[in-house]
């Protein structure tokens, strides 16, 4: 069995995709996840599997557009990948609050840096599947496009090490 990390994009965010975590949890139980523990109400689910990870967000993508009607993108990552993407910020020294990672479903191509706009004292650095961006007057005051990044889902450094707490525990 494999630990994994799920998450949803778009969901409980300001008014779209509505989904109480107690249905996703039902939904993780329903497509054979076990161990299943959400956090938040922003799409965040940690449990057990045996199947390989594409086959995992496969059933939950596909589950999930049963549920709600509309596709609901899934980005599903092992606790140990999750833990990586947690020890590789390269804010570490910021405040971890106004620090995001984009989960993306490809690597961000070489030129995704060049093609950011907007940017006024953000800093930005890109991971192996995630960009990295610290927000010094927060996310919400923030003009800053990266347009690499669209298809993806942040997360908080917070929100990330809590679940990378929880998958350890899971």
């Amino acid at each position: 069995m494999t630990t994994y990390i799920a998450l949803l994009r778009a969901v409980n965010v300001g008014g779209t995709g509505k989904l109480p975590m107690s249905a996703l949890k039902a939904l993780c139980e329903e497509v054979g996840f076990s161990r299943v523990q959400t956090y938040i109400a922003s799409g965040n689910v940690v449990f057990d599997s045996g199947l390989a990870a594409g086959e995992v967000e496969s059933r939950l993508e596909n589950r999930l557009l049963a549920y709600a009607g509309k596709a609901v993108k899934v980005f599903v990552r092992t606790a140990a990948a999750m833990k990586m993407v947690l020890e590789r910020n390269p804010f570490a020294d910021k405040e971890s609050n106004r620090t995001y990672v984009f989960f993306l479903p490809v690597r961000p191509g070489v030129n995704a840096l060049h093609e950011i706009r907007g940017q006024a004292g953000e800093e930005v650095r890109l991971g192996t599947h995630e960009i990295y961006v610290y927000y010094p007057s927060g996310m919400g005051k923030s003009k800053l496009q990266i347009p690499a990044a669209k298809l993806g889902t942040a997360r908080n450094l917070n929100t990330v090490a809590t679940l990378v707490e929880m998958s350890s525990r899971n």
